[in-house]
């Protein structure tokens, strides 16, 4: 949309599942060019809002509305929406057998090209060769079945990959740091800051401060019973690291 602002925006989003309501109205606005965190505690709506971005059909939206650029993604499949910039790395990735990771990423690229025009060898190849390198990735993990037999941290690694050979506008990142040991997180946090810039913006769903070490947000969204309860700068993920979720939960109660 022509003179749109350039952010994902969420606007008084409700989404239940079945008959029970998770999503009791959230309103966030994430601009390109900024990361921000999601936190709270688990069962709180913070994976729900990430499936409901990204179109899944489990999830039904009662209101709001979920926009991209100023265009609502509402009515799209999952793959209209990613190729309009969205990119979700799952808690839990997903194994493929029988597809390797680089014909995986090869037709995914494919798939952003305008009809009619190919993807070439060198381009795709440079591409792959400069985010491996990125990951601190041997060229041989692409030879691969996607995220088949892969570790927790290799499954993590591989959504990253992804997400530098797709070069998204906006990424939503589900827990991706859960199960991660040191070495790994800083891995991930690396591919992501590679990203980082004024084209890229950003939602980092997590629990914990220690990823935010390394990715550092620019807003802090803590999410209670389904609604944002409390923003902030990375000081206040510092204070949740410092004193927990209990005294939002009493904002919460009392709003």
């Amino acid at each position: 949309m022509a003179g749109a602002r350039k952010c994902l925006e969420i606007r008084d989003l409700r989404v239940r599942v079945g008959d029970q309501p998770i999503l009791q109205g959230i309103s966030l606005t994430v601009p390109r060019g900024e990361l921000h965190a999601l936190m709270g505690p688990n069962g709180n709506g913070k994976s729900t809002l990430a499936k409901v971005l990204i179109g899944d059909p489990e999830y039904l939206v009662e209101s709001g509305d979920i926009l991209v650029d100023g265009e609502s993604v509402l009515e799209l499949e999952p793959d209209a929406r990613s190729r309009l910039g969205l990119f979700l790395a799952f808690q839990y990735p997903v194994e493929v057998p029988g597809v390797t990771i680089a014909n995986f990423l090869r037709l995914a690229l494919q798939a952003r090209k305008p009809e009619g025009e190919e993807l070439g060898f060198s381009e795709f190849y440079g591409k792959l060769q400069r985010a491996l390198k990125v990951l601190d990735w041997d060229e041989s993990i692409v030879e691969r079945y996607l995220n088949q037999g892969f570790s927790g941290g290799e499954k993590k690694r591989s959504e990253i990959l992804q997400m530098l050979m797709l070069e998204p506008n906006y990424i939503v990142m589900d827990e991706t740091d859960s199960g991660l040991d040191v070495d790994a997180l800083r891995v991930v946090a690396r591919g992501v800051n590679q990203l980082r810039g004024p084209e890229l913006g950003g939602l980092i769903i997590t629990h914990y401060q220690r990823l935010l070490d390394h990715i550092v947000p620019d807003r802090v969204h803590v999410i209670v019973g389904g609604r944002v309860v409390q923003s902030g700068g990375p000081e206040l993920a510092e204070r949740l690291d410092r004193e927990g979720y209990d005294w939002v939960k009493e904002l919460a109660a009392q709003a």
